[in-house]
């Protein structure tokens, strides 16, 4: 049986850049033909030029965060939708609320290729203990295991004796869900005193799989792989045997960008993960997913020659409240853009003597002269609040991704 889901997972990187020129022109014009978003958003841009990733940042960032705005104004996708109902198959909803289609193609949210790295293989049963409740992460996860040929259990959360007992009788090979759950599970079957020897692979997703707790996993027999998902894209980077970083899925484009803009950071910096999809119902384009990342040097030991990223890092949104105003990942770097000394700025608030104080830390190679005060008047131009500003050296502030770090204490 093939190591690899498929070919497309050992591609030369010469080969993944011509596909890549053909298909992502032919992705954008599709967008902007077909959904309402994109024909305005993209109207400047001509679809034929976009052949690269390094064209593509070019191109404006949609993120999440603005959803709910958006769906507001054009229901129930905010025009970002290539079809109408008779095209979907469903139709889901996630806090906020915000609403995702589900389009009618098999494996619609590319979720096997992750499955079969984790182990999984046809002729499996598999235990998803997701929600089948108004959100898509079951549905996610169901979609791949049945491309695959498995059988699906849907277990659902909660009720967790009868899902135990289900295994007990069912037997299952695998497990999928979040490691939390998972980790109740196993705690309640040793409380029954009952054994699952058939459970030996599980792909978990939805929150953190810290490696304690995939050790713990391994310890009871069980290997323990992770995907990053979301409702929007569907599997965007999965764990292989190599257990270096996760492996981009081959039906997505990932940048890394600086939070509050569309710039692409260098590579090993943390930033934004933004993400391009190759899928027809619903064409994302450059979709801001809010996540930390930051991408790993060279080619998995497992063989698979995609790019890799370290894994979810936090969120990028760091919006603040300062003395009554917002202040926004993007105006510290419209505060930047104006000032082309600053390699990377992060703004920090404090409240010594219970007063918010805003300090805005500036990597710069020379700090002389009156470059400060423009700093500061820059900032309170934009924001409409005083700050502080630091000049330091290039290299000294954190490679965390944040923009701003809200640092006071309220005890």
């Amino acid at each position: 049986m093939s190591k690899y889901f498929d070919a497309l997972e050992t591609r030369s990187p010469d080969e993944r850049k011509s596909a890549l020129a053909t298909r992502l022109p032919q992705q954008i014009a599709h967008a902007k033909t077909n959904t309402a978003y994109f024909a305005e958003t993209l109207k400047g841009f001509d679809a034929a030029t976009i052949t690269s990733v390094a064209a593509l940042a070019a191109l404006p960032v949609v993120r999440k965060s603005d959803l709910i705005e958006l769906q507001k104004q054009h229901r129930p996708f905010g025009g970002l939708s290539a079809g109408g109902w008779g095209r979907l198959g469903r139709v889901f909803s996630s806090p906020g609320p915000i609403y995702e289609p589900e389009g009618r193609s098999a494996d619609y949210w590319r979720t096997a290729r992750a499955l079969y790295a984790a182990g999984f293989r046809s002729g499996d049963l598999v235990h998803n203990s997701f929600s089948y409740h108004m959100t898509p992460g079951a549905w996610i996860l169901e979609a791949g295991a049945q491309a695959l040929g498995c059988t699906v259990f849907p277990a659902g959360v909660g009720q967790t004796e009868q899902q135990v007992a289900a295994m007990a009788d069912l037997q299952p090979n695998g497990y999928v869900g979040t490691p939390s759950f998972l980790r109740i599970l196993l705690e309640k079957a040793d409380e029954l005193g009952i054994k699952l020897p058939s459970l030996t692979k599980a792909l978990v997703s939805g929150e953190a799989f810290l490696p304690p707790v995939r050790d713990a996993l391994l310890a009871r027999g069980i290997a323990g792989y992770q995907a990053y998902a979301t409702a929007e894209l569907g599997v965007i980077a999965y764990e292989t045997e190599a257990r270096q970083g996760l492996v981009v899925d081959e039906g997505v484009i990932v940048e890394i960008v600086r939070p509050g803009t569309g710039d692409p950071v260098a590579e090993g910096e943390v930033g934004e993960v933004v993400v391009t999809t190759f899928n027809s119902d619903y064409p994302l384009i450059r979709f801001g997913t809010g996540d930390l990342s930051a991408f790993l040097p060279g080619v998995s030991p497992c063989g698979r020659t995609n790019m890799r990223i370290k894994g979810w890092m936090g969120r990028a949104d760091q919006t603040t409240k300062i003395k009554g105003m917002f202040v926004h990942p993007e105006q510290v770097a419209a505060v930047v853009k104006r000032h082309p000394e600053i390699a990377k700025a992060r703004l920090v608030v404090t409240n010594p003597d219970s007063t918010d104080l805003m300090t805005l830390n500036c990597e710069v190679a020379a700090p002389g002269g009156e470059l400060g005060k423009a700093i500061a008047e820059s900032v309170r131009d934009i924001t409409k609040l005083r700050a502080e500003v630091a000049l330091v050296a290039v290299g000294s502030l954190a490679n965390d991704g944040k923009v701003i770090s809200d640092d006071r204490k309220y005890d």
